[in-house]
């Protein structure tokens, strides 16, 4: 009876959590129909709550973003649109830090997240996986003998949450690893194991 329920459960509490995700995803984004007129939502057009057509909305109003400021005169707009979030106090400390961690992120030539790294945390010893974020820089420098590397430990399951470090690069080691499957190894808390690389690096390299 008690293998029953636990195989019930190992059906059930993925496909729940993955439909609560999507739900929640797709729920957040549907609130961009908060833009266009009401006449124009499809309860009004159809008579009925279509769930997906504002995540359809934002996906093209990124893309369309995205392809406008290709051009010279989107480019103009953006530089003064953030010029005048420059000028209103709260939000230019917001948006300029949160524009600087996205571009980091998400620019193709940027190391952050790149590598999946396996690190000595939280003591000697005991070891865990972190992923490279880029080199310590400032003034922080002036106080670092060597060649260090700034990192970021995770925490599990949830990922999103965790500890900036910064340590010598001889005593991380870079796995083999997709950042993909490290995170699936964070997040199962070590049950999904990665496939084997072709081969371990030594600490260092």
């Amino acid at each position: 009876m008690k293998g029953y329920f636990i195989t019930g459960l190992l059906i059930w509490v993925p496909l729940g959590i993955t439909v609560w995700v999507l739900k929640f995803l797709i729920g957040t984004m549907d609130q961009s129909l908060l833009l266009l007129p009401s006449r124009m939502h499809p309860e009004a057009l159809f008579g009925v709550h279509i769930p997906g057509v504002g995540t359809l909305l934002t996906l093209l109003v990124v893309f369309v973003s995205g392809l406008l400021t290709t051009n010279i005169i989107g480019q103009r707009l953006l530089i003064f649109w953030e010029g005048v979030l420059w000028r209103i106090p709260v939000v230019k400390s917001i948006y300029y830090g949160v524009k600087q961690v996205s571009d980091t992120l998400f620019s193709s030539q940027g190391e952050a997240f790149r590598k999946a790294l396996l690190v000595q945390y939280p003591r000697q010893g005991s070891w865990t996986i972190a992923f490279m974020t880029g080199q310590p820089g400032g003034d922080v420098v002036n106080h670092l003998k060597g060649e260090y590397v700034s990192v970021y430990v995770p925490t599990t399951p949830n990922p999103t949450s965790g500890f900036f470090l910064m340590m010598p690069k001889s005593d991380v080691i870079e796995l083999d690893m997709s950042v993909d499957a490290a995170l699936k190894y964070i997040i199962s808390m070590g049950v999904v194991s990665p496939d084997s690389g072709n081969g371990r690096k030594n600490p260092g390299q």
